[in-house]
């Protein structure tokens, strides 16, 4: 058995059993944001909060304790992502980059925006012309050292 095998169980249970994302991560004790990212096999949960997750898809012990094993991290599948939504973010970052860092680097200085001391929000936003996709991403400013 491996990580990759609970992620795919808990997907299955997820879908054959109606359970949306936000619900379990409201079971589990997290924000949806971060519980989601953990049960897609891209984090790690206490043996505590296991537990839980393993009451909302049915993991057995074996399972279970994957869910408490530090994953390998980054898993698309190519360097370019084909899925619409995932290429969009690619597409943001292309075109909106090198103006992202700019502006940050030109706040906070030379250095790097942490993916661990992170935060994420993501809400919808009603609009008149379409509904938006409101998202927060708040990380820790990291400086370059200079030894």
């Amino acid at each position: 058995m491996t990580r990759d095998d609970v992620t795919q169980k808990i997907i299955s249970t997820k879908v054959s059993k109606g359970i949306k994302w936000a619900d379990a991560a409201k079971k589990i004790g997290l924000s949806k944001e971060f519980c989601t990212t953990v049960l897609l096999g891209q984090g790690v949960l206490t043996p505590a909060e296991a537990k839980k997750a393993a009451k909302v898809f049915g993991l057995n012990v074996e399972e279970t304790k994957w869910l408490s094993v530090v994953p390998y991290r980054g898993g698309l599948h190519s360097a370019v992502p084909t899925d619409p939504l995932l290429y969009r973010f690619y597409e943001l970052l292309q075109t909106n980059g090198l103006a992202i860092k700019a502006l940050i680097e030109e706040e906070f200085g030379d250095g790097i925006m942490s993916a661990i001391d992170f935060t994420m929000d993501i809400q919808r936003e009603p609009d008149p012309k379409g509904d938006r996709v409101h998202i927060n991403m708040s990380g820790k400013f990291l400086g370059y050292k200079r030894t």
